[in-house]
């Protein structure tokens, strides 16, 4: 019984984070929109700042992001049934 409520514990904190990680990818898209839509009128500070954190931030939540839904597809469906 404990290496099951290991296995939930553990499900749950992957999924936690996962979760965390997709609204923030889903933010910086939004605000990606919103810099370009600036840059367009003129207004360049945004676009700045997306161009200095997309490497170093950006890119590794995506990765993060494309490989968890991987892994969580790849995985037994046993550990998932509640």
């Amino acid at each position: 019984m404990t290496k099951e409520n290991n296995q939930n514990n553990l499900k749950q904190i992957i999924d936690n984070l996962l979760l965390i990680n997709l609204f923030t990818v889903i933010f910086f898209a939004i605000f990606f929109v919103f810099a370009i839509i600036m840059r367009l009128n003129g207004i360049f500070i945004f676009i700045d700042f997306i161009q200095s954190v997309w490497n170093p931030l950006v890119v590794p939540l995506i990765t993060i992001l494309i490989l968890g839904a991987q892994f969580l597809g790849l995985l037994p469906v046993q550990l998932f049934s509640y």
